[in-house]
């Protein structure tokens, strides 16, 4: 019997690398198999056809050990060890075609295609009316929000809050900061109504425009947008910081 002689369901621990993929996988396998069954097993790993791969074994200074080239013989009967490597070689593949997902035609259905399906998850919101599908709850929504829009257009006349006045602007954890108006309406980044500020200090966080929309002009990081409700019109002049020199 030779030193490579057939052990019956002892397990060897192997590295796996083919010409078809890039990466390397790790598995153990019987030696009780035969080659033939263990190219079966590789099908799955590299993507090859078990037909036409060629196995060569590596010892792990990544020396060719030997080929496997019969498929009746055992895994037990080619040195193979743990730790070695078993490379495929499939010349039937392209190297990099199971990688490659610009090559790989997608699934699409258009937008009529897929309300008609009967298992999609917008099914089942149709069926049970819910979210946008639910008519009473869309229509309560919509008359809730027209009626806040109502009312911060109303807190807007209310304070006076009117283009160029002079304003402290007081948002909840934030020290207050003062400024001048220089925007009221709607905008198009969030719902309702909107103050624009020109900051008498840098402590705003745009020049005025948001997404490539400008509503008013200032300094970068001297602007801002704020709700109605954290907006003071009134006598709020610039605050004099009076700092002699060497003061911070």
């Amino acid at each position: 019997m030779t030193e490579f002689s057939v052990i019956t369901g002892s397990m060897v621990e192997v590295d796996i690398t083919s010409n078809i993929t890039s990466f390397t996988s790790q598995k153990k396998f019987d030696k009780s198999l035969t080659i033939l069954d263990l190219k079966c097993k590789l099908e799955m790993i590299t993507g090859g056809a078990a037909a036409t791969m060629k196995l060569s074994v590596f010892d792990k200074e990544n020396q060719e050990v030997c080929k496997m080239e019969d498929n009746d013989a055992l895994l037990g009967s080619f040195p193979v060890d743990n730790g070695s490597r078993i490379h495929v070689n499939d010349s039937s593949k392209v190297q990099g075609e199971f990688e490659n997902v610009a090559v790989v035609e997608k699934f699409e259905l258009s937008k009529d295609e897929y309300s008609q399906k009967k298992d999609t998850v917008q099914a089942y919101l149709k069926r049970n009316k819910m979210g946008k599908y639910n008519e009473e709850e869309m229509a309560a929504l919509a008359k809730e929000k027209e009626q806040q829009e109502k009312n911060e257009e109303n807190m807007v006349e209310s304070k006076g809050l009117k283009v160029d006045a002079r304003c402290q602007v007081s948002v909840p954890g934030q020290l207050p900061k003062r400024g001048c108006i220089r925007f009221v309406g709607k905008v198009h980044f969030q719902p309702g109504w909107w103050v624009g500020v020109q900051y008498d200090e840098p402590s705003g966080k745009n020049d005025g425009s948001v997404g490539g929309q400008r509503y008013f002009t200032c300094a970068a990081k001297y602007g801002g947008f704020v709700k109605p409700m954290a907006v003071e019109a009134g006598d709020f002049p610039e605050e004099d910081l009076n700092l002699s020199d060497g003061e911070m």
